[in-house]
Formats: C-alpha cells, sequence, structure tokens
C-alpha cells in the first residue's frame, strides 16, 4: 500500500515536470523522465524488498536495436528502462489518454497504435519505427499485445519481425519471471528476486518476418521454462489462445 502511495505522488510531481521539458532534445527529456523510473524501482526495492538480477547483459548490442519482451506484468515496463539505452515503446494509444501518466508518457515520443486499425496500425509501426531506429533509439516490443499469467501464452504479433525484416535492426529477445512478483491483476507485490534474461541477438538479414518472429518466440518460451517457478508466489496458468 505504500508503495502505491509513493508511486501514485510521484507521478502527480512529476507528469507535469515531464510536460516542461518538451522543447528539450529527446536524450535530456528522456533521462529526466526516467529518473521517475529509477526512483521507483528504488522505492520497491525498499518497501517491497522486490529486486531483480540480470543475466546475459553481454548480448546488448552496441547500435539500436528491437527488444522482443515477454509481458507478465508493469515491472518490465520499468526495469527495460534502467538496463537498455534510450528507447521508445510500442503500445496501445488509450495510454496517452490517462492522467498524469499518460502526458509524461506522451513525452517519450512512443509509437502510440490504434489496435482496430489493422494494415493502418501496421504501416504506422513500420514508418515510425524505422525512423525511430535510425535516430538511435530503441525500440521495445511486446510481442504478445497484452500481460499474461506466469505459465501463459498467446500468439506473437507479426509487427516486430516486420519491423525487424524492413530495417535489418537486431532483435534482442528478453525473458523474464516478474509476474510471480508483481502479478499482471494483483496488488501485492511479492518480495524475492525477479531474473530477467537477455539473450543472443537475432539478425533478420536474410530472413522473413514469419521466420524472425518464430525464432524469438522459441528463445523466450524456452527460457520461460527454465526461469519460471510456478511455485511459491507463482500460479499457473493454461495457455491463451
Amino acid at each position: 500500500m505504500l508503495f502505491m502511495v509513493v508511486m501514485t505522488v510521484s507521478t502527480v510531481i512529476f507528469a507535469p515536470l515531464a510536460v516542461l521539458t518538451f522543447p528539450w532534445p529527446f536524450h535530456q527529456r528522456y533521462w529526466f523522465i526516467s529518473r521517475w523510473t529509477i526512483f521507483n524501482l528504488y522505492m520497491l526495492a525498499k518497501l517491497c524488498r522486490l529486486r531483480f538480477e540480470v543475466e546475459g547483459a553481454e548480448n546488448i548490442p552496441a547500435r539500436s536495436a528491437i527488444i522482443f519482451c515477454k509481458h507478465q506484468s508493469t515491472w518490465e515496463t520499468f526495469a527495460l528502462q534502467k538496463i537498455f539505452p534510450p528507447q521508445v515503446w510500442i503500445l496501445k494509444r488509450e495510454l496517452l489518454w490517462m492522467p498524469f501518466f499518460g502526458w509524461g508518457l506522451a513525452m517519450l515520443e512512443p509509437i502510440a497504435i490504434d489496435r482496430k486499425a489493422g494494415r493502418k496500425a501496421v504501416m504506422q509501426l513500420l514508418e515510425q519505427g524505422a525512423r525511430r531506429l535510425q535516430n538511435g533509439r530503441w525500440v521495445v516490443v511486446f510481442p504478445e499485445g497484452t500481460r499474461v499469467a506466469p505459465g501463459a501464452r498467446r500468439r506473437y504479433g507479426i509487427g516486430g519481425a516486420l519491423l525487424a525484416e524492413k530495417t535489418g535492426h537486431l532483435i534482442v529477445p528478453v525473458a523474464h519471471n516478474a509476474g510471480e512478483y508483481w502479478p499482471r491483476r494483483g496488488f501485492i507485490k511479492h518480495p524475492g528476486t525477479i531474473r530477467l534474461v537477455i539473450g543472443p541477438t537475432i539478425d533478420p538479414d536474410g530472413l522473413a518476418a514469419e521466420q524472425i518472429n518464430k525464432l524469438a518466440e522459441d528463445w523466450i518460451e524456452t527460457t520461460m521454462q527454465r526461469i519460471t517457478t510456478l511455485s511459491g508466489n507463482a500460479v499457473s496458468a493454461p495457455t491463451e489462445p
């Protein structure tokens, strides 16, 4: 409860300040706004005794890339900002409409798509994603499109793989078990150490989007089987359609 109070109050304070950074260059704006994330990760460790460890940091490439990340919790949207260079996210546009939080998020120039737009949304992803990558920003993709419970999986969308096929940028697969400690629909944050694993990069050169997607999915889901305990705080869940 105390952590949620701290996170809410810090959001209300930071969001208006974030909007005021609009004239700044992106990297300066990103650095300032990401202090909110770093602060809340610190408070999460202090108040909830929830920390994390990273495996495979040596796999992070020197140039901008596309991150394919398992989506189980709110936690990874915080942690990725601390682990990887400045980044933008592919997300549903409705998030930008949220008071305070959405204001600050908009300043980070995400690729906000209308999920109901079909092919138009894919074209937006490809055009804006290519621009962000050319400008040296990393692009974060949650290929399953929504948070899934530990032990569950959804079909991987093709958009991120199409972006890799079009631009030739490497894909960095990421697996983690945050959903066991910060559940997607749960209020309680369980103490412990989240494991986040960064896999070897996937080079899209000469591969079709479907092949790229399968390579990323196979690595992520195989790694999830290794790091998911499905015991203690974790709750088993069936595979989602």
